[in-house]
């Protein structure tokens, strides 16, 4: 079992930065390959980015590569999404994932636990 809580959200104006961060509970987070997702109103969830349990590998959603970087630090059990050139579809509720399994899935159906989400929110 693993409980996650986000938090570093608000409201920013476009080309800004924020820092979400994701702090899990249990001694097991290490085991786990996590993601960071986004749905905004009237969308469906989708995927931001991902990162292997070791750290080693990363993977992003073309609509965030080059601004967004995902980072994790297993000894303090958080996983960070820094987050840099906003932009106003930036906009949405971000939540991070735990996904059980050794390779990086884009697919919410593959986390097994999720957060309560932090919303984001960029002015133009």
């Amino acid at each position: 079992q693993v409980h996650l809580v986000e938090s570093g959200g608000g409201l920013v104006q476009a080309g800004g930065s924020l820092r979400l961060s994701c702090a899990a509970s249990g001694r097991t987070f290490s085991s786990y390959t996590m993601g960071w997702f986004r749905q905004a109103p009237g969308k469906e969830r989708e995927f931001v980015a991902a990162i292997l349990r070791s750290g080693g590998f990363t993977h992003y959603a073309d609509s965030v590569q080059g601004r967004f970087t995902i980072s994790r630090d297993n000894a303090k059990n958080t996983v960070y999404l820094q987050m840099n050139s906003l932009k106003p579809e930036d906009t949405a509720v971000y939540y991070c994932a735990a996904n059980g399994g050794v390779v990086i899935s884009t697919t919410p159906a593959r986390y097994d636990y999720w957060g309560q989400g932090t919303q984001v929110t960029v002015s133009s």
